[in-house]
Parts: C-alpha cells; structure tokens; sequence
C-alpha cells in the first residue's frame, strides 16, 4: 500500500494536471443543468383561458428568461385537460408533487379554499375581467392570510392569480320571466350555484368538462357560464338561449407551485418563475377580458339567442341576494378564517376601484 500511495504522490505533474483539469470540467458542467418542471391543469388549453395562458405565455416565457439570463434550462411536460389531475385534484397535486406548478380555480376546493371564493359570495360585481383581477389582487395584498394558506396548509407558493370572464345563463328553453326558471335544473361550479335562489331553480354541482354531455342528456337544463367558455366548449350547440344577467367576473383561479419544486432550483431560475408569474397575472387578465368580448361576438355569429336581461329584473335579482355576502362572510369567520374583513374589504375595493354596485351589500 505504501509502494502505492509514494506512486501517487510521485506521479508526474502532467498526470495531476489532466486530473485536476478533469475535475475542473465536470464542476463546471454541473453548473449548468437542465430542470424538468411538470405543470397542468383539470381544463383544457384552449377553451380555458387562463390554461391557455399557461401554455402560450407562462411556459415560453419561463424557459425563453432562463435559457437567455441564466446558465441553465428548463424543461416543461405539460398536462392540461385533467391528463395529470382532474380539476377538482390539482390543489392535491400540486401538494404531492405529481405536478410541479398547477393552474385550479379554488371553486372545486370548497373546503380547503373556502374563503378563497369570496369573489362567488358577492355577486353582480365586476363585469370587467381586468378590473375583477385587479381588485382581487389588492384584496390577497391586503390580507397575507390567502396566500399565506396555500404555503403554509398545503405546501405550494401561489406564483398568479387569474379566474372567469362575466357569469350570463344559458338555457336549452328560452325563457321570459324569473318564474320560467322555477324548477328547472342549472349547472354551477358550486359557490355561485345560491345565485339560483331567487329563481327557484334547481342547482346542480358540475364542471366544464362535463357540460356538453350533461346538457345534451338533460343532466341539467341552464349552466351559469361565461362567454369564452361557452362559446369555446360549445355549449350553444345544445343550449342556445344566452341571457346576459351579469353576475360578475370572477378572480378565483390560482397558479401555484410545489414549495418543494421550487427550492431545488438555482436562485436565479425561482427569481424568473415568480416574475413571469407576476406578469403572467396581468397577461391573462387581458386575455381574460378579450375572452368575454370575442364569446359575447362569437356567440351571436353562431346564432345563438343572445339577449341582455332587463335591468329593474337584475336589480331585483341582486336584491333577493343582499343577505348572501354577509351569510358567507359569517361561514367563514365560524370556520376561523377573517371571513367578515376580507368580505368587507373586497367590497370597498371594488367601490374604490369605481365600480357601482346596483345593491349596496353589508357585511354586519
């Protein structure tokens, strides 16, 4: 052994400098990795705007900033339309680690993100998509607690906030007075199906993958939806009556990221991922919007029946639900959450923001 270790130490200064070189290389290949991040949604890019977003923005963007200011790269596998995690499963995803980043709208987490709905618990607000963003991010701003609750009970960072264009009903029948809609099965994502109490519908929990199919069945006869998506999944097809009541836009959609993914990045690559999120937010906001307006035109060219509701009925209709802010807002103080001051909050910021409420809702 000792023969040995003196023909190491004895080796020529050519032999330790190749060695030494060697080693030099291989350090400096390692500074410069390629990164897999898998991101997904429950919908489908395409007819989901704020998926669609995901695609053409959030993820050529993140690798363009990356491979351009940093040595590295990143590598996306995208799993849209429910391909990883359905769209009441992504939270959970992205919690386990199944995916990496992941785009949900916290109306399928009623439970979990209960009081991460609070725009669905006051409705006829905003109409405008960039606005209703705009005043839902002043509101997480205001109160750390709803960010807070995706890192600290379910291990994500929430990189963006988006959400819905304007809530209108479609309907298989045309209908004429509120009394028309009594008893008659509609569709919802679950915190606007109240909405439906002055009319006496029937409310029916679902998602928009299942839409098409449902109203072809006759699972339900109306769905509470937005333009761009009725439109985009083709819900005039079976229910072609398109009545504008204008229940609101909605800032409900959150992009977030596995806390774990996150640290096993350089510091430099998280730095780029949280700024493209951020702009991401403002991106999607107008695609949102251009959404609304291009569903509301593609609509009409279609043929469906598109015909605004009369506004003494939709001034009725937000008044029949004058007590439904502050009931949700009490739920969700009685679940230990500042259900009472961010309901409070949410609504002077829209007012601040200069929008009119036709229904001047107390939180008590």
């Amino acid at each position: 052994m000792a023969s040995l270790n003196r023909r190491w130490f004895a080796a020529p200064a050519a032999v330790m400098a190749i060695i030494m070189a060697s080693s030099f290389a291989l350090t400096g290949s390692a500074l410069a990795k390629t990164y897999t991040l898998r991101i997904g949604s429950g919908h489908p890019a395409g007819p989901a705007v704020y998926v669609t977003m995901m695609r053409d923005y959030f993820v050529p963007e993140v690798e363009r900033r990356v491979a351009a200011e940093t040595e590295h790269k990143i590598n996306f596998v995208e799993g849209y339309g429910g391909s990883i995690a359905k769209v009441a499963e992504t939270l959970e995803a992205v919690q386990a680690g199944l995916l990496d980043i992941g785009g949900y709208c916290t109306c399928f987490e009623p439970a979990k993100l209960f009081l991460h709905n609070f725009p669905y618990f006051v409705p006829f607000g905003p109409q405008d998509s960039v606005q209703a963003i705009r005043v839902t991010r002043a509101v997480y701003n205001q109160f750390p607690w709803l960010t807070a609750q995706f890192s600290e009970r379910y291990g994500q960072e929430l990189l963006a906030l988006n959400g819905w264009d304007n809530y209108h009903l479609g309907t298989i029948d045309p209908w004429e007075t509120i009394a028309d809609l009594k008893g008659v099965k509609i569709g919802g994502a679950g915190p606007n199906l109240p909405w439906l109490e002055y009319a006496g519908s029937i409310p029916v929990q679902s998602t928009l993958p299942d839409g098409y199919m449902s109203l072809q069945t006759g699972v339900y006869s109306g769905w509470l939806m937005f333009p761009s998506a009725y439109l985009s999944f083709k819900f005039h097809e079976p229910a072609p009556n398109y009545t504008l009541i204008g229940f609101g836009a909605m800032g409900v959609v959150a992009i977030t990221m596995n806390k774990r993914s996150m640290r096993r990045l350089p510091p430099e690559v998280q730095q780029i991922i949280r700024e493209v999120g951020r702009a991401y937010e403002a991106e999607a906001a107008e695609a949102l919007q251009a959404g609304q307006v291009n569903g509301l035109a593609g609509l009409r060219e279609a043929g469906a029946n598109v015909r605004e509701l009369p506004a003494g009925v939709r001034a009725d209709w937000a008044e029949s639900l004058k007590d439904f802010p502050n009931r949700m807002a009490k739920d969700a103080d009685g679940r230990g959450m500042p259900g009472s001051a961010v309901m409070r909050a949410y609504i002077q910021q829209v007012k601040k923001d200069g929008y009119v409420w036709p229904k001047e809702y107390v939180i008590e």
